[in-house]
């Protein structure tokens, strides 16, 4: 689990918008730039070089939320 203050604090380095915490693939996932930035050992690793791309399924979902 991410603390909530941390997932506060931080923003898509892309598109410079709030992020979604996705437990079961342990990301971080902006709709707006369509990008998921993984977690590691409890860290986020917000280089665009290691995200990878949200399917069209994924943006959609977070959208409901």
């Amino acid at each position: 689990m991410l603390n909530k203050q941390l997932l506060a604090l931080l923003i898509c380095p892309v598109s410079h918008t709030q992020l979604n915490y996705l437990e079961d693939t342990q990301e971080l996932a902006s709709t707006a730039s369509g990008l998921a930035f993984p977690i590691k050992n409890g860290v986020p690793v917000m280089l665009e070089s290691e995200a990878r791309q949200l399917t069209a399924e994924e943006k959609l979902e977070l959208k409901k939320k």
